[in-house]
C-alpha cells in the first residue's frame, strides 16, 4: 500500500508527545536559528546568483582558474553549485568520490549551471585507528569537519551545495557545518557500500579465535581483507551506514540512493541527478537545508535509528546535528521512543546480514513504508525530493538510459533481515538509557542476547584499555564474572576514543560461560556487539563523575531490562571516598597530533549534549 499525504495514518501518540516536547524545548534556539537563516537568505541578491553581491576583484579571484566555466560564472545569471568533498583514496568509503566532481560539473553544465569544488574536509577511518593514538583525534575531527565545511561555503560564490561524505564523523560534521549556511539548498551524495565479502559470522569467529590465541595474524589478516575488500562503505551496520540511513530518512538524500553500490551506472546517474536537483532548488526557500532539518525530521531520524538497531555514536552525533539547526534533543527522547519503536532489521552486528542484504530485502523503502503505516514517522516534512516522506517509499532504476523511480516492495523479501511492524524482531528499539548512582549511559541492546542483559558482578577497574587487555592475556580475568570498567576515556579526558578492540577478548570470556559487561565513559564502535556495554557514561571521570571513585571489587549492576547502572556500595561510604587519581587524560597528550587538540579537550561538552566543541 502506498502511503500518501492524502492517506496519512494517525501519528502514534508517543511520537506525537515526544515531538511536542522537542518543539517546546527548542522554541528559543530554533527560532533564533531560523531568524539567522532567513536573514541570510534575505541579505542575498533579490534576483540572480549569490555571487552578484561580490565586488569585481572578489569575483575575479573566484573565477580565475575556472576554464570553460569562467565566462558563465562571471557574466551570466547561471547558478553555481558548491562541492564539499571528503575524498581521499585511503578510505574505501571515500575513494569513489574521486570521480564525483567531474560528474557533478558535467551535470551542472547540462543543466545550465556551474559547479566548483569549494573545499575538502578531512576523513579519518576509525577502522584503521582503532586502538591507536590517532583514535583520540577521531571524535574531534567531526567539529574540524564542521568548521572546514563552513570555510568552504564562506565565499559567497554559491547558490546551493552538494556534500560528499560517508563515514563516522564525516557526515555529522558536514551537516553541522552546512547548517550554518542553512539558507542554501544542500544535498548529500553517498558513495554506497562495497559488495558483500566474507560473511560477518565467519569474520567474528576468526577475530575471537585470534583473541583466544587459536589463530595467527596471517589468518586474521586474510579474514579481515576478505571482509574489507574493495571501494565503498564497510558493509556492517556501524556508524557509517547509520549515517547514510539517517540522511535518507531525514530527507537529505535522493530517495533510494543510499545503499546503491559504487562503480555502477545507477550510482553515477544518482550522483548527476543530485547535482541537477541542487541547482534546481537554488532560490527556493522551502528547499533550504535549515528549513528541511527541523524537529520532525530529527525525530524521524531517531525513530529510524531505533527501528534498525543503529549506532550508539548517534546518541552524540544526532544530538550535535540537531543543535546545529537549533533543535534540542536528549537521551530521554531516544529512550522513550525506543519503548514504542519496534526493531525491524537484523543487520550485523545485530544479525548476520549486511547492508546489501538489507537493501535486497526491501531496504529503506520498505522500512519507511512500514514505519509510516504505523504512524511512527512524520510524513509532513520537507525533503530534497519535495514535500512528504512518503516519497521515500520509492526506489530508483535505470530505464532506457534514464533515471526513474518506482514504488518499492510492500513486503519483505527476506524476513530474516527485514520485517514489518506486525511481525518485528522485538517490540522495542535497540537502545536503552541507563540511570543510576554512576550517572547516565546508553546501551545498544539489539545485539545482546536477552540472558546477557542483566549482570551483577565485581568490577575490574582500569584507566586504559591496554591494561584490561594485558590482564586478559595474563589470564587474570578467567573463571569469574566481572564488569570491566574503562574510565578516563571521555571527551574531556582524551577525546573519547572507541574501545572496539576490547570486544573480541570480552566475547571469549562470555563464550566460556562467564558473565561479562563493560562500563565506560568512552565510546564503542558502531559495530558494538554481543557484550552488554554501558557507554558514554556521563558525567565522565575527568569531570569528577562517580566513575573516578570506583575500586576493584566494587559490585556493579548493569540492568538493561530496567534501565539502571549502579554501584552496590553504601552511599555514605562511596560519597566519602577520594578518587585514586583526579581528572585529566589517562595517557599521553602529545604525539600523533594530540597536542593540537588541547583546546578542544578543555571546552568540549558532555556526551549527552553531543560531545561538541561547537553548538554547545
Amino acid at each position: 500500500m502506498t502511503t500518501s499525504a492524502e492517506h496519512r495514518p494517525e501519528l502514534h501518540p508517543v511520537v506525537e508527545e515526544i515531538t511536542r516536547r522537542v518543539v517546546a524545548r527548542s522554541a528559543t534556539t530554533r527560532a533564533a536559528y531560523l531568524e539567522r537563516v532567513r536573514s541570510a537568505a534575505a541579505a542575498g541578491p533579490a534576483t540572480g546568483p549569490a555571487r552578484d553581491g561580490l565586488g569585481c576583484s572578489n569575483l575575479a579571484h573566484g573565477v580565475a582558474a575556472c576554464g570553460p566555466d569562467k565566462l558563465t560564472l562571471s557574466a551570466s545569471p547561471a547558478r553555481n553549485l558548491a562541492v564539499v568533498t571528503a575524498y581521499n583514496d585511503m578510505l574505501s568509503a571515500h575513494q569513489p568520490f574521486e570521480t564525483y566532481p567531474a560528474l557533478i560539473k558535467q551535470a551542472a553544465r547540462e543543466a545550465g549551471g556551474v559547479a566548483q569544488v569549494a573545499g575538502g574536509v578531512p576523513a579519518m577511518c576509525d577502522g584503521i585507528t582503532q586502538g591507536r593514538a590517532g583514535m583520540e583525534l577521531s571524535l574531534f575531527s567531526r567539529d574540524v569537519i564542521a568548521m572546514s565545511t563552513a570555510v568552504a561555503l564562506s565565499h559567497d560564490m554559491f547558490d546551493a551545495a552538494v556534500l560528499l561524505g560517508v563515514c563516522d564523523k564525516i557526515v555529522p560534521g558536514l551537516v553541522m557545518g552546512a547548517l550554518s549556511f542553512g539558507h542554501l539548498p544542500v544535498l548529500l551524495a553517498p558513495a554506497g557500500p562495497m559488495t558483500s565479502g566474507l560473511p560477518n559470522k565467519e569474520k567474528a569467529r576468526v577475530r575471537q579465535l585470534f583473541a583466544a590465541g587459536e589463530a595467527g595474524r596471517d589468518e586474521l589478516l586474510a579474514a579481515e581483507s576478505q571482509s574489507y575488500h574493495g571501494p565503498g562503505t564497510c558493509t556492517f551496520f556501524g556508524t557509517a551506514n547509520s549515517n547514510q540511513l539517517l540522511m535518507e530518512i531525514m530527507g537529505l538524500h535522493l530517495p533510494g540512493s543510499t545503499f546503491v553500490n559504487p562503480g555502477t551506472g545507477l550510482r553515477d546517474a544518482l550522483t548527476a541527478e543530485t547535482a541537477r536537483r541542487a541547482l534546481a532548488a537554488a532560490g527556493d526557500r522551502s528547499m533550504a537545508m535549515g528549513e528541511i532539518v527541523d524537529e520532525k525530521a530529527v525525530v524521524n531520524g531517531i525513530v529510524a535509528l531505533l527501528a534498525t538497531g543503529g549506532s550508539t555514536n548517534h546518541t552524540m552525533h544526532l544530538v550535535a546535528m540537531a543543535a546545529a539547526a537549533g533543535v534540542r534533543i536528549t537521551w530521554d527522547d531516544f529512550s522513550d521512543l525506543s519503548s514504542v519503536v519496534p526493531l525491524l532489521a537484523r543487520i550485523y552486528p545485530n544479525g548476520q546480514a549486511d547492508v546489501n542484504h538489507f537493501r535486497a530485502a526491501g531496504g529503506i523503502q520498505l522500512l519507511t513504508r512500514e514505519l509510516l503505516s504505523a504512524g511512527l514517522l512524520h510524513d509532513d516534512v520537507g525533503t530534497v525530493d519535495g514535500p512528504g516522506l512518503h516519497r521515500y517509499t520509492r526506489e530508483p532504476f535505470l530505464e532506457d538510459g534514464g533515471l526513474v523511480w518506482r514504488e518499492g516492495p510492500e513486503e519483505s523479501l527476506d524476513k530474516s533481515v527485514l520485517r514489518g511492524v506486525a511481525d518485528p524482531f522485538a517490540p522495542e528499539g535497540g537502545l536503552r538509557v541507563l540511570h543510576g548512582n554512576l550517572g547516565r549511559s546508553v546501551v545498544k541492546t539489539s545485539a545482546v542476547e536477552p540472558d546477557h542483559r542483566y549482570i551483577e558482578a565485581p568490577a575490574v577497574v582500569v584507566d586504559d584499555q591496554d591494561d584490561l587487555l594485558a590482564a586478559y592475556a595474563a589470564g587474570e580475568l578467567d573463571g569469574r564474572d566481572l564488569v570491566a570498567v574503562v574510565r578516563y576515556q571521555g571527551p574531556r579526558a582524551n577525546g573519547m576514543p572507541e574501545l572496539h578492540k576490547l570486544i573480541p577478548a570480552l566475547g571469549v570470556l562470555q563464550d566460556r560461560g562467564q558473565r561479562v559487561a563493560l562500563v565506560t565513559d568512552g565510546r564503542m564502535s558502531g559495530a558494538s556487539g554481543k557484550i552488554p556495554a554501558a557507554l558514554h557514561v556521563t558525567p565522565e571521570a575527568a569531570r569528577g563523575g562517580p566513575l573516578e571513585k570506583l575500586r576493584d571489587g566494587d559490585v556493579l549492576r548493569v540492568d538493561t531490562l530496567n534501565g539502571t547502572l549502579s554501584v552496590l556500595v553504601d552511599a555514605d561510604e562511596f560519597d566519602a571516598r577520594e578518587p585514586v587519581r583526579r581528572g585529566g587524560p589517562s595517557g599521553p597528550t602529545f604525539g600523533a597530533g594530540r597536542e593540537l587538540f588541547a583546546a578542544f579537550r578543555a571546552v568540549v561538552g558532555p556526551a549527552d549534549e553531543g560531545a561538541a566543541v561547537t553548538f554547545q
